[in-house]
């Protein structure tokens, strides 16, 4: 079993050999990840596999708010009546070409939630919220049971409720 860990970026971390298919999301790991972490707007973390310190695969967190309007009239109901509500925001996640189809999506997707609801735990989030970059990447979410907002097919959401209940 290979030795995948997710850690927060390092400069020791190489990122300059990371080709996702998706030239804006290569150059932001290139050339303002380390920035963002370094100024606290998004925590970035990275796929590697020890020793070598190679960058496999990234995603982000930051905390965030949703308008409380966005959110579905059934689970609206259960809120409590705020204008805004708190969230955590995985602003990207991509994973190197050399691993699609391997299942790194889903696995940075899970260590992604699992430190969301951990997160939660501290400071509170009601969901995680994901601003899918086309139908393929909501597809992507959806799959793993995020719900479209109301304004948007691409802003989706998953409750931090649901989300406990992957790590029962």
């Amino acid at each position: 079993m290979t030795a995948w860990r997710v850690l927060a970026l390092q400069k020791e971390h190489e990122r300059q050999n990371f080709t996702c298919g998706s030239p804006a999301l290569e150059r932001y790991l290139k050339h303002q990840a380390r920035q963002d972490s370094d100024k606290r707007v998004a925590a970035v973390f990275a796929l590697v596999q020890p020793p070598v310190n190679q960058v496999l695969g990234f995603y982000t967190l930051s905390a965030s708010t949703i308008h409380a309007d966005e959110v579905p009239p059934d689970l609206a109901r259960k809120l409590p009546r705020y204008p805004q509500l708190p969230v955590t925001l995985l602003g990207r996640l991509a994973v190197d070409q050399g691993l699609k189809g391997q299942g790194m999506g889903q696995f940075l997707l899970m260590d992604a939630l699992h430190r969301s609801l951990q997160a939660a735990a501290g400071i509170a989030a009601m969901a995680v919220v994901v601003d899918a970059k086309d139908a393929l990447a909501a597809d992507f979410y959806q799959h793993f049971g995020f719900i479209p907002l109301n304004l948007s097919f691409s802003r989706l959401f998953l409750p931090m409720a649901t989300i406990a209940t992957l790590f029962d």
